[in-house]
């Protein structure tokens, strides 16, 4: 096997981050003081109108279990496994039984996503009261471990007889995973680590199960996150055998003969079935990607978020191994998303059977599925990426993520969610065609699966985590993202803070100040030698806007510049206070889509800076279709579209008795688009009486000024109209 030795980066993961971003300032705020609260009480069904979760339910009733089995010594009768669907809901919903698991089988991964959010945002915010609030919530958690440290609810109450036999689809160690995320983010957040010793207990006993070694089982995890999290386990820990797990389940998944197909085949024989063939395409696993090993693959296939969970580890463990083949695999099945399976709002996942990676270019706007996870998956991938190598399209991919499709995935109230993103919605359709009834016109209060509203809110939490990284050897601190903020880090053997000032999203302007800290044993105000290293977004032109960033004063004559892979490189002598200015265009871009994309022909859509545009139906009538800009206006002067800071007012009411659609009255700052266009003249909505076919005309024209907002602040207004593609 090959080894690469690329120079790492590494997240600034015990060092100071901070966010003072006027835009992801108000989105942590938005968290912290309405989804974290709103999602607790989500996990304790208290919230009228949602879906129950059964969340917290579940732990109580292991945690009661676990007392009776102390209790009653070897008395204990455990009970025996009993198969009741992969949700399980009460039959009398307004009385569930106390002592049953009930939801899905992977509902305590809520509350894992929950407290990681919670973690971080005490980090940057200390609470005493959601932190004894979490302190609680763990205490009852931690009760619900057995002794050998396994920690699932769905098998310790319905039957440990049958645990780790249906890897493929129940989740265990992708709940595994998400503890041991949740763990180390309030290990880190409060010092507290009554938690971390429960995932650690829970990843001892699974890295006593599986491995290669005689005896073991050689699965791996139905859905990835696992991966990843050991990973990050062993840089908490320091603990070896959690990244070699990590490893084997990377490199195990997918050889032959396949684990999932024998696991079937013993499954059908403890059940008495018969034996299904699995289906998936292009090979059988595929959904899972474990159709053959991943140093194989060369297309990003199967369920989008496992895929990109999956990707995510992959990168991390070649990353930490040294391993260039699996390096190589990423680099393939990156190149793949990138080029052939991306939507223009940073979503991947083209169709909802599946919720799976379409084929090549198959990118349907009115039938996208695009999950709000999927996006934030893809923003872990590419943040894994740029810690291998910085390279500019890593972060403009993740940037691009970020700003569209997770964020439009709450509400500006952060009380209401989509799990699903779609690029063109018609109410009526959603509606009546049940094609489309994976897709919403407005946001919902909650999920039964509920895997994307707390996936919001701990990587919204953890933004600053996406903005910087620093060398392996401590001599560079990249900036990917421009937010403002603070970042700590030894640097040159110096304590040294970049404190940067960013207006981000709107305006491509900002500054950094370095400000180094003194040591007893260095005098105050030394210099230290090192690079700082600005990426160059290609929004504002790539390498071409290295001109865009400036160092003042004496400071340029101390450091060289260079470019290379997407960054400006400064290094040289730094000194406290120096500061480096940056002035990035931001013009307005109107894009096409590859010719592949059948659904995109004919069509363009908008940006300006990472931020997408779509058009709704409140701010430009109903019939979206019949818009057409005038492209060739526009490419003749891109001034011909107007842009507009102004105030976006966010309100709606609901559209049931269960508040669906609602949104609470919210004001934010936008920049607004303003397009010049025509309209095919006549609603054809209100059309009655007519032909359904006729001879050809040319259609007849209206001028129109085609208004466009930031996708992300869709669907906030009410029920409407909404597409990003706009005919030409």
């Amino acid at each position: 096997m090959q080894e690469h030795n690329a120079q790492h980066s590494r997240p600034l993961g015990v060092s100071r981050v901070t966010v003072t971003d006027a835009f992801w300032h108000t989105e942590q705020e938005l968290v912290r003081t309405a989804v974290i609260p709103f999602q607790w009480d989500a996990l304790n069904d208290n919230v009228p109108g949602a879906a129950p979760s059964y969340c917290m339910h579940n732990f109580k009733a292991a945690a009661r279990q676990n007392a009776s089995k102390a209790a009653q010594g070897k008395a204990f009768v455990p009970p025996t496994y009993t198969f009741r669907g992969f949700e399980a809901l009460p039959e009398d919903p307004a009385h569930p039984d106390p002592d049953a698991f009930y939801g899905f089988v992977f509902q305590d991964s809520d509350f894992s996503k929950w407290i990681e959010a919670v973690g971080y945002s005490l980090a940057q915010h200390p609470d005493p009261e959601l932190e004894a609030t979490a302190d609680a919530a763990i205490d009852i958690v931690c009760n619900a471990q057995l002794d050998n440290g396994y920690l699932d609810t769905y098998y310790i109450l319905n039957g440990m007889d049958r645990a780790f036999t249906n890897l493929k689809d129940h989740h265990e160690l992708y709940c595994l995973g998400h503890l041991v995320e949740g763990a180390v983010a309030y290990y880190q957040g409060t010092g507290k680590d009554k938690l971390l010793k429960a995932a650690c207990r829970f990843a001892d006993y699974v890295d006593s199960v599986f491995g290669r070694d005689e005896g073991k089982l050689h699965g791996y995890p139905g859905h990835e996150i696992a991966e990843m999290a050991l990973v990050r386990l062993y840089e908490t820990t320091g603990e070896r055998r959690y990244l070699d797990l990590a490893r084997y389940f990377v490199t195990e998944r997918g050889r032959s003969p396949l684990y999932f197909e024998a696991e079937d085949r013993r499954r059908a024989e403890l059940d008495g079935t018969a034996v299904e063939p699995n289906t998936n395409l292009p090979k059988p696993y595929a959904y899972y990607q474990a159709h053959e090993p991943v140093v194989e693959q060369t297309e990003a296939v199967g369920h989008a978020v496992r895929a990109a969970y999956f990707y995510s580890g992959v990168a991390d463990v070649a990353r930490l191994t040294g391993d260039s083949d699996l390096l190589a695999a990423c680099d393939r099945l990156w190149r793949n998303i990138v080029d052939r399976k991306l939507y223009i709002t940073g979503g991947i996942g083209g169709t909802h059977i599946g919720e799976s990676f379409s084929f090549d270019y198959d990118l349907p706007n009115d039938t996208a599925y695009s999950e709000t996870c999927a996006a934030i998956a893809l923003a872990f991938f590419a943040r894994r990426m740029l810690q291998i190598r910085p390279v500019a399209e890593y972060a403009d991919v993740m940037e691009l993520a970020l700003y569209n499709t997770v964020l439009a995935g709450m509400a500006m109230d952060g009380k209401s969610f989509f799990y699903v993103n779609p690029l063109e919605v018609d109410p009526t359709a959603c509606h009546r065609d049940e094609r489309k009834f994976h897709v919403k016109s407005v946001r919902q209060k909650w999920f039964g699966c509920a895997c994307c509203p707390p996936n919001i809110a701990r990587i919204v939490e953890s933004i600053q985590q996406y903005a910087t990284t620093v060398s392996d050897d401590s001599s560079t601190l990249y900036t990917h993202l421009y937010m403002g903020g603070e970042a700590t880090v030894e640097l040159g053997g110096r304590p040294v803070a970049l404190v940067m000032d960013a207006n981000l999203p709107w305006r491509g302007d900002g500054r950094a100040v370095v400000r180094i800290a003194d040591k007893s044993d260095m005098p105050a105000n030394a210099v230290t030698t090192a690079t700082l290293a600005f990426r160059l977004p290609a929004w504002a032109g790539g390498e071409a806007a290295a001109d865009a960033i400036r160092v003042e004063g004496a400071a340029g004559s101390r450091l060289s510049r260079e470019v290379r892979d997407g960054y400006l490189y400064l290094t040289g002598e730094w000194r406290d206070g120096d500061t480096v200015t940056f002035d990035f265009p931001m013009p307005v871009r109107m894009l096409a889509a590859n010719p592949n994309v059948r659904e995109d022909a004919g069509k363009v859509a908008f940006m300006r800076g990472p931020v997408t545009y779509c058009a709704e139906g409140i701010d430009n009538g109903a019939a979206l279709h019949l818009l057409h800009v005038d492209a060739a206006a526009v490419a003749a002067d891109p001034d011909a579209v107007r842009i507009e800071r102004t105030g976006f007012h966010a309100g709606a009411e609901g559209l049931d008795e269960r508040g669906t659609g609602e949104v609470e009255s919210v004001e934010r700052d936008i920049v607004r688009l303003t397009v010049p266009g025509w309209r095919e003249s006549g609603d054809v909505r209100s059309v009655t009486g007519g032909p359904l076919y006729a001879a050809w005309h040319p259609a007849e024209r209206e001028s129109a000024s085609i208004t466009l907002i930031p996708y992300f602040a869709w669907a906030n207004r009410g029920e409407t109209e909404m597409t990003v593609w706009l005919r030409v």
